[in-house]
C-alpha cells in the first residue's frame, strides 16, 4: 500500500504551478479590467470566485497526473522510468486505486466548476468544463490517447492557457479582454515548456514503448529549440500590456529565472539532469504569473 508521501509524489507537485499560474494571470487581467470601470473592483466577488477557479484548476491538474500515472502504468510505459516516482508503474499502489483517485480529483474539479459557474451565471461554460475533464482523462487514457499522438502540448496550451486564464477572467468580469488573451497565450506557452521538459527527458523510453509525443516527433534538437521559444516568447507578449499599464513590467523580474533552465536545456541536459529543469520551469511559470498579477493589481 502506498504511503501518504508516495501519493503526494504521485500527484507531481512540481507541475502544480501550471494550475495556479493561469488563475493568478486571469485574476490580474480581471482586476485591471474592472478597475477601469465606474464601479471599480468588488473584492467580495473577485476573491471567492478566484479561489474557486484555483480549486478547479488544482483538482484537474492532480486528476490528470493520477490519470496519466494509471494509464501509462497499465500500458507499461512507466516500467523503465528516469523521472519522478510513479504509483502504478512502481507497484506501490494498485491500478484500480490510482484510477479511483484520478476520478475523484476530476470529479472535485467538476463540482468546484459548477459552483463557480452558478455564482457567475455563465452556464454555457459547462460545455468547456466538460471538455476540460474529458481532455484530462483522454491525455493517456482511452483507446487512442492523444498524448501518444504528439498532441499533449496542444491540449495543455488550450486548457491550461487559453481556457484557464480567459475562463478565470470571464468568471470575474463577465466580458473578455485583450489583456487576458495575451496573458493566456503567455501562460499557455509556459505550461507547454513544462510538458516539453518532461517529454524531452522521456524521449528514449517513450520511443521504445511506442508513445509518439511531440518531443519524440520533433527529436532531441527540435524539442530543445521549441523549449527555448516557449520560455522566451511569454516575455515578448507582455510588451503591449506594459505599454498600456507600465507597472506590469514587474513581470520582467522573472527573466533571470528563465536563464538557468534554458541554459541547461541548450547545453544538452538529459535524463535525470532534466528533473531540476522541470522544477525550475514550474517556478518560472509561477513567479511570472504572480508578478503579472502584482503589476496589474497595482
Amino acid at each position: 500500500m502506498a504511503s501518504l508521501s508516495q501519493w503526494v509524489q504521485g500527484a507531481r507537485p512540481r507541475t502544480l504551478p501550471a494550475a495556479l499560474a493561469p488563475v493568478a494571470a486571469g485574476t490580474g487581467a480581471a482586476v485591471w479590467q474592472l478597475s477601469e470601470l465606474p464601479g471599480g473592483v468588488d473584492w467580495t466577488v473577485v476573491v471567492p470566485r478566484a479561489l474557486l477557479a484555483l480549486a478547479v484548476s488544482s483538482s484537474l491538474q492532480v486528476g490528470v497526473n493520477y490519470a496519466n500515472d494509471y494509464s501509462d502504468g497499465i500500458r507499461g510505459t512507466d516500467d523503465d522510468r528516469v523521472g519522478p516516482f510513479r504509483l502504478t508503474g512502481s507497484g506501490a499502489a494498485r491500478p484500480a486505486t490510482v484510477k479511483r483517485a484520478a476520478i475523484l480529483a476530476l470529479a472535485l474539479g467538476g463540482l468546484f466548476g459548477v459552483v463557480l459557474v452558478a455564482l457567475a451565471q455563465i452556464w454555457w461554460t459547462l460545455v468547456i468544463g466538460g471538455a476540460a475533464i474529458a481532455a484530462a482523462w483522454l491525455y493517456t487514457g482511452g483507446k487512442r490517447p492523444y498524448g501518444y499522438l504528439g498532441l499533449g502540448e496542444l491540449f495543455v496550451f488550450v486548457f491550461f492557457g487559453l481556457v484557464a486564464v480567459n475562463g478565470t477572467a470571464y468568471a470575474l468580469t463577465g466580458s473578455p479582454s485583450w489583456v487576458a488573451v495575451l496573458a493566456s497565450i503567455a501562460i499557455g506557452l509556459l505550461a507547454v515548456a513544462l510538458m516539453l521538459t518532461n517529454n524531452l527527458r522521456d524521449i528514449p523510453t517513450d520511443e521504445l514503448s511506442g508513445k509518439r509525443t511531440l518531443a519524440v516527433r520533433l527529436g532531441d534538437r527540435g524539442t530543445r529549440r521549441l523549449y527555448a521559444a516557449t520560455v522566451l516568447l511569454p516575455f515578448v507578449l507582455m510588451v503591449p500590456v506594459i505599454i498600456a499599464h507600465p507597472l506590469a513590467a514587474l513581470v520582467l523580474l522573472a527573466v533571470p529565472l528563465a536563464v538557468g533552465p534554458l541554459r541547461r536545456v541548450r547545453a544538452g541536459a538529459a535524463g535525470r539532469d532534466l528533473i531540476p529543469v522541470l522544477g525550475a520551469t514550474g517556478r518560472l511559470e509561477l513567479v511570472y504569473s504572480l508578478l503579472l498579477l502584482t503589476g496589474l493589481l497595482l
